[in-house]
């Protein structure tokens, strides 16, 4: 079986003096979680969409999910995110493990409730891959030159261009491995995750890539919010 698991919570600190998290922002008539999900709603292999957000937001993510996407019935399916990405992850494979059962084939597509750009296209691509390999990440090469710095003062490293990417969402794997390898980590090693591809990583596991696309861009920033709604209309105009 596989799931689509959209991750929404964030709080938005970056985004300023905003009195919401940034997934419950207009873009265009919609707020953005909502333009994501609707990229989950219609991919006919998701068994069930399961959108994690903070607990006191429940209420309103399922109110906004009825108002947009009308009676989803057990479709969409709304839960509680843990403190940090990847406990919020295994907080979604908990709630399946618990309905439905996981077993070697459960796959989950995890992907930022703030990414409202992914394509179809993206999101298929994760779910082959994923089925293959067992663990998939979405990423573009960069294009700029990326340096290192160990003091965030002075460069301590260039490293190659042409081996460098950088990384977007979906991120998408058997979710009874990563659950297992999860465990498996030390409460260091947790500490210093910043996305459930590096467990795979490092446990010495492959991830294969998904080529991503430029436009699927992470709303962060108050810029970033100019940037979506340009590229909302442009698509409006395709």
């Amino acid at each position: 079986m596989i799931y689509g698991v959209v991750l929404a919570g964030g709080i938005g600190s970056r985004m300023g003096n905003v009195d919401k998290p940034k997934q419950y922002l207009l873009v265009g008539d919609k707020p953005i979680l909502i333009h994501t999900l609707e990229k989950f709603y219609i991919e006919s292999e998701f068994k069930k969409v399961l959108v994690l957000c903070p607990k006191e937001w429940l209420a309103h993510t399922k109110n906004l999910i009825r108002k947009y996407l009308g009676d989803t019935g057990e479709r969409v399916v709304v839960l509680q995110g843990g403190d940090t990405r990847n406990e919020t992850i295994m907080n979604a494979i908990s709630y399946i493990e618990q309905s439905d059962g996981l077993d070697e084939d459960t796959i989950i597509v995890t992907h930022d409730s703030v990414r409202p750009f992914v394509t179809q296209r993206i999101i298929e691509e994760n779910i082959r891959y994923a089925k293959e390999y067992g663990a998939c990440d979405t990423a573009v090469a960069a294009t700029d030159t990326i340096v290192c710095s160990e003091d965030q003062v002075l460069i301590s490293e260039i490293p190659e261009r042409r081996k460098m990417y950088q990384g977007q969402t979906p991120q998408t794997f058997q979710a009874l491995k990563l659950k297992n390898l999860y465990q498996s980590l030390s409460e260091e090693e947790k500490n210093i995750l910043t996305d459930a591809a590096k467990i795979f990583v490092m446990k010495g596991e492959k991830v294969h890539i998904v080529e991503g696309e430029v436009f699927n861009i992470k709303i962060t920033y108050p810029y970033d919010l100019r940037v979506a709604e340009a590229l909302l209309k442009g698509n409006e105009g395709c």
